[in-house]
């Protein structure tokens, strides 16, 4: 079962490290988006429980489920260690790198890091 804390007045689903794997856009939408919805403004999933296929640009899943986050207005947060996806995509550093500089979708490495790109002096909080 996921968990809602809040970091910074900003109220995050934490998914857990061992829930269904998200391997459709349906499996987005069933398990972070509607787990989400009236409870959370970011969706903290675990690199793990994303289908490789998200990491492959060139699928079009990957861009499938932001955009749903987009529709939803959610943000969404991939945790943990992609470090194998970079190396095998020259598409993907980019995403990220690009992802990262704005507001969201982030790739991080822990839930800390979250926490302090959450925070009042962090790059992650929206002015105004």
């Amino acid at each position: 079962m996921p968990d809602v804390v809040e970091h910074h007045g900003v109220p995050v689903l934490v998914c857990d490290a061992d829930g269904a794997s998200i391997s459709t856009v349906q499996d987005a939408l069933d398990h972070l988006i509607g787990a989400a919805f009236h409870a959370a403004e970011v969706v903290a999933v675990p690199a793990p429980r994303l289908d490789d296929r998200f990491f492959d640009l060139s699928t079009g899943f990957a861009g499938a489920i932001l955009q749903k986050f987009a529709n939803y207005r959610l943000r969404l947060v991939v945790v943990g260690d992609i470090g194998r996806h970079l190396a095998a995509s020259s598409a993907l550093p980019d995403l990220v790198r690009e992802a990262n500089r704005g507001q969201d979708i982030w790739f991080l490495p822990d839930l800390d890091a979250l926490r302090e790109r959450l925070a009042p002096d962090g790059t992650g909080r929206k002015a105004g």
